[in-house]
């Protein structure tokens, strides 16, 4: 598998549990133009967060984003803990 290139981390977003499902997909939402060219340039893309809401989210919008770009990928999850800290993780492993 190729590495996975992570964009979390650079907004303060990133580090927050949201309040409401319209929160979450507003967030998600705005993600769109960080991730998809990525996506469209067929390279494994992820995000980390605190927020499971989110990665369930992105769970759901990657593969439209991807079929869109006419790209074919699988979704991964996992929760880890770092530094006493649970994080979600969603990524992208592009398939042939």
């Amino acid at each position: 598998m190729q590495p996975v290139n992570w964009i979390s981390g650079g907004y303060k977003e990133d580090h927050m549990i949201f309040d409401s499902e319209y929160e979450v997909e507003e967030w998600v939402d705005s993600l769109y133009s960080d991730m998809v060219p990525y996506l469209a340039n067929n390279i494994n893309i992820g995000y980390a967060t605190p927020d499971q809401k989110v990665v369930k989210s992105l769970e759901n919008h990657l593969p439209s984003w991807a079929t869109f770009n006419e790209v074919n990928i699988q979704i991964h999850s996992e929760k880890v803990n770092v530094d006493g800290k649970v994080i979600y993780k969603v990524w992208t492993q592009q398939l042939s």
